[in-house]
């Protein structure tokens, strides 16, 4: 018993095939060619290798995906950690409460041409430039290498 033909008894078998051949040849949506997805206000940049998961580096730095991570490519579909073990990708990321990293999108060209916070160079050198700025102390500065203030007597 064929259940189907008293709702298409309106149709020919040559409207039918004309539809069906439109809907399969109609071109798909390009989702990740040149289109910039919109990513939270926080959401870091980074380059991430995972190095097992669920252990990663984040621009150099140990981190951990947090349970229930998810990472998502240039579709916006999920990717699992461990098919990018070894690759260093360029993504954004956020993280959860308790500071692992929770949630992470794989980056195409168009996007990584955004700025994003995250990605600030770190140097090992001063500049010429840099030494006549007032000096700061940023918590790890050796007890030895203080500024010295002169004591009242």
């Amino acid at each position: 018993m064929n259940r189907c033909l008293p709702a298409l008894k309106g149709f020919s078998l040559g409207l039918m095939t004309l539809l069906l051949s439109w809907v399969t040849l109609a071109p798909e949506p390009a989702a990740a060619q040149g289109l910039v997805r919109q990513f939270p206000a926080a959401a870091k940049r980074g380059t991430m290798q995972v190095t097992q998961p669920p252990n990663m580096l984040i621009n150099g730095q140990p981190e951990r995906l947090s349970p229930g991570a998810r990472i998502k490519n240039t579709n916006n579909l999920i990717v699992l950690s461990g098919s990018l073990v070894g690759q260093a990708v360029l993504v954004n990321y956020l993280r959860d409460p308790q500071g692992q990293v929770h949630e992470v999108w794989l980056l195409n060209p168009a996007e990584a041409q955004e700025k994003r916070a995250g990605m600030e160079p770190v140097t090992n050198f001063v500049f010429g430039s840099d030494a006549d700025q007032p000096k700061t102390d940023d918590g790890k500065t050796p007890f030895d290498q203080l500024p010295k203030f002169n004591q009242v007597q």
